[in-house]
């Protein structure tokens, strides 16, 4: 199984049932510019970590620590990681809980997959949907047909992403 983990392109990390980074894959170190520190790295494998908003993050309060100490999938939260160098990546982890046959909690196991395509790709459509209310608004016909045209190359560029 760790094998194949191995293999994806996205970073994906394990910890025990106290939050101790156990594994992580190749990809991890890409992802946080660090090497994860097996059995010392705790709750997360990334340097730092912010919310969305720009606020610090404590690793004893990140999405994976949530999911251990609450014993559930956490779902629908961004984060932002600050890797050693300064530089920043916007993410979605999703950590899941492992449990044994008796429900017993053994550990977790997180994806982190970097949205930032997703947000370029967010911007790209709010940029053609702009263009196409403001050559509704235009008297100039030439002015309309102008933007009509600008909207469809962001709209081509959101898709191509």
């Amino acid at each position: 199984l760790l094998s194949a983990l191995d293999q994806l392109p996205a970073a994906v990390y394990v910890t025990d049932r106290d939050g101790v980074v156990t594994y992580h894959n190749p990809a991890c170190i890409a992802f946080t510019g660090r090497k994860p520190a097996v059995g010392k790295d705790r709750w997360c494998v990334t340097w730092k970590l912010y919310t969305e908003d720009g606020a610090f993050l404590p690793h004893e309060k990140c999405p994976m620590a949530v999911a251990i100490l609450e014993k559930r999938a956490v779902r629908g939260v961004a984060a932002v990681a600050e890797r050693p160098d300064g530089s920043r990546v916007n993410f979605m982890p999703y950590p899941t809980p492992i449990f044994d046959a008796e429900g017993d909690l053994l550990g977790a196991v997180n994806i982190l997959i970097d949205t930032a395509e997703t947000r370029r790709a967010e911007l790209l459509w709010s940029q053609a949907s702009k263009c196409r209310r403001l050559a509704m608004t235009v008297g100039d016909q030439q002015t309309a047909d102008t933007l009509a045209l600008m909207a469809a190359e962001y709209e081509r560029k959101a898709c191509d992403i």
